[in-house]
């Protein structure tokens, strides 16, 4: 009780105390407006200025109600600070004063905030000597809309209504304040239009106060709206400005006839040529699809599915199609047509025949042609390699050589697989020609048996005989691919000539054979093989090969001088060796014996010295005694 009475004097001797002063000035300050997210707080600053002290300020803040009735919410003074009950800011507002020296900031926080606390606040600064000012804030609250949920009419819709039809609906729920909302068609806002454009909305407030606005469109539909897109547009405000929201895209289905129609060719993707499959489609521009039928010179064609497929297709499909299908309102056909063109190449034909008899030396001028639609290509073929190009093949004074097939393969260029051939034999008549020989000059051991062989080709084929001093020789033939093949065995007994002779209808011609024979000095009989290569086949190494019977090699026949001249000084040197030892022992030199030894004697009692040569080639052996005397192996 006395601390009551305490307070009321001192709060008493301090408004006397005032009141003999001159009344106090006070300005306050406040933004116009404070926006605010549905559910945050908002602060709402209060700035004032005053000649007074801060101990000597009362605060109160008021809202106003709809109405425009004042309600206050809070008071503070000096002494104490109240927050007002039954209020819808009970429990809900915080105010913290931050005082300086002649100015300070009073914040009102408002918590949790709703929608209905989007009214006028007041801020009412006094002093105790009576001088005041207030000032006013609004507070804005916003909550952004759900994503806008677009539906559109599933059944196509017929374009020749006379009012405008619905193409679909747009719902924005739970925002604050109402938003709008706006339809677009291919990016382009659509507005009310008398008789073509209608667009109506509808606006619902939930318990929670939250407006949820729906939207719908109709249209007066046209056939250009066939596969347009349509959407809507939310548009919102937030705090210091403006949201957007975009549905997603839907597109109608205009049903509609056809007017037009188009044909063309599905595939190949190229210039068609005979052999092709080829299709063609038919589309027209309404909508569904009409069907069609395909005509060829006034003609029906089985077509599938607007399709029409010709198989194996030749020069003789060139022409003409249409695709036909009836307006469903006027009942007029409506045609539409595209020209085929089948690229032909007919089949090669050489000329002037196709199998050519020609004698050697003569000229060959051999065409092939191939008629075709576009530009073709000529190449000549022989066993696989390009001889020639164009279409004319031509050969100067031919020769065995160039007998044979020959093909000529025609091809277009422009178009892949487009290709043809022709063949033609070309025979070479003409005498026979023997293939040179590397070597028609021979040297062979006595008894030796040589094997000379003779190529002959011509045409008619030759006929090879043998000859050898003027006397037919038995011989062996074969006919080859390009002639005729025969050899002949010869033994050698001494120098002779042998003839290779070849004859045919046309001619004749011969090779000859020298062949010299040689005497060995131990050599025993062999066989020596001579070949006649022919001239294409030749190797580089020596033709003629030599076959001993005993399978012990000899020298080449054109060696054989050599081997006697060595093997004669070979002898020389072994008498005079002999002779060298035989003085010797005569003087006593050799074996301890003196040089006074009885002469007869010696001649009795001397023993032989015999010196054996052996040649790699024979058994045989020749004994030389060093006095000169020649002796047979067994003696």
């Amino acid at each position: 009780m006395a601390l009551r009475t305490m307070t009321a004097l001192l709060v008493g001797l301090f408004f006397l105390l005032h009141t003999w002063g001159v009344k106090a000035q006070v300005k306050v300050a406040m933004e116009d407006r404070v926006e605010v997210t549905l559910g945050t707080a908002a602060e709402i600053p209060c700035l004032y200025t005053t000649d007074d002290g801060f101990g000597g300020l009362i605060i109160e803040w008021f809202y106003l109600d709809p109405a425009g009735k004042q309600h206050r919410i809070y008071f503070q003074d000096p002494t104490m600070r109240i927050e007002e009950t039954n209020s819808q800011f009970t429990g809900r507002i915080k105010v913290d004063v931050t005082p300086s020296q002649g100015s300070g900031q009073v914040l009102l926080r408002v918590l949790e905030t709703r929608l209905g606390d989007e009214v006028d606040f007041i801020c009412l600064v006094k002093s105790l000597t009576d001088g005041n000012d207030q000032g006013k804030t609004q507070l804005r609250v916003f909550e952004k809309p759900d994503h806008p949920i677009i539906e559109s009419v599933d059944e196509e819709i017929w374009y020749n209504n006379e009012e405008p039809v619905k193409i679909g609906s747009c719902e924005a729920k739970n925002g604050y304040p109402r938003p709008n909302i706006t339809w677009y068609k291919d990016n382009t806002p659509l507005s009310n239009v008398p008789n073509e454009v209608s667009v109506e909305s509808r606006v619902a407030t939930g318990s929670s106060g939250l407006f949820s606005v729906e939207s719908e469109l109709s249209l007066k539909v046209v056939k250009e709206d066939q596969g347009s897109e349509f959407y809507c547009e939310v548009n919102y405000q937030v705090i210091g400005g403006f949201g957007m929201l975009e549905s997603e895209k839907k597109k109608i289905r205009v049903r509609y006839p056809s007017d037009e129609v188009n044909l063309w060719v599905k595939s190949p993707k190229r210039d068609i040529k005979e052999g092709d499959t080829v299709e063609f489609e038919c589309l027209g521009n309404g909508n569904p699809q009409p069907l069609v039928t395909f005509r060829r010179e006034r003609v029906e064609l089985n077509a599938i599915n607007n399709v029409l497929e010709l198989r194996n297709v030749s020069r003789l499909d060139s022409g003409r199609y249409e695709c036909v299908t009836t307006h469903i309102e006027t009942f007029e056909e409506v045609v539409g047509n595209t020209t085929l063109f089948v690229n032909y190449l007919e089949p090669a034909d050489v000329s002037p025949e196709e199998t050519l008899t020609l004698s050697q030396g003569a000229d060959l001028n051999q065409s092939c042609n191939a008629l075709s639609s576009l530009k073709t290509h000529t190449v000549w073929m022989k066993n696989g390699v390009k001889v020639a190009t164009g279409n004319i093949l031509s050969l100067r004074d031919v020769v065995y050589d160039m007998a044979g097939t020959y093909e000529c393969m025609v091809t277009v260029p422009q178009l892949v697989g487009m290709e043809t051939s022709a063949v033609f034999q070309l025979i070479v008549e003409g005498s026979p020609e023997i293939s040179e020989p590397q070597s028609t000059s021979l040297e062979q051991a006595v008894e030796s048996t040589v094997v000379l062989t003779c190529r002959a080709r011509g045409n008619p084929r030759p006929t090879i005989t043998w000859r050898s001093a003027g006397s037919l020789v038995d011989s062996q033939s074969n006919v080859t691919e390009d002639g005729v093949l025969s050899w002949v065995n010869v033994k050698v007994s001494s120098d002779l000539n042998v003839s290779c002779h070849a004859s045919n209808t046309n001619g004749n011609v011969e090779t000859l054979y020298s062949i010299k024979a040689i005497v060995p000095t131990t050599a025993s009989p062999t066989t020596t093989l001579a070949t006649v290569v022919p001239i294409n086949d030749r190797p580089a190494s020596t033709v003629g090969t030599v076959q001993s019977d005993t399978t012990d090699k000899i020298p080449r026949a054109g060696s054989s001088g050599v081997i006697i001249a060595v093997l004669i000084i070979c002898l020389l040197l072994l008498a005079i060796l002999g002779s060298v030892l035989y003085f010797l022992y005569k003087k006593g030199k050799i074996c301890g014996r003196s040089g006074k030894q009885d002469l007869t004697k010696e001649k009795t009692s001397r023993d032989n010295i015999v010196v054996e040569m052996k040649s790699d080639n024979t058994e045989e052996a020749v004994l030389l005694a060093v006095n000169g005397d020649k002796k047979s192996g067994d003696q």
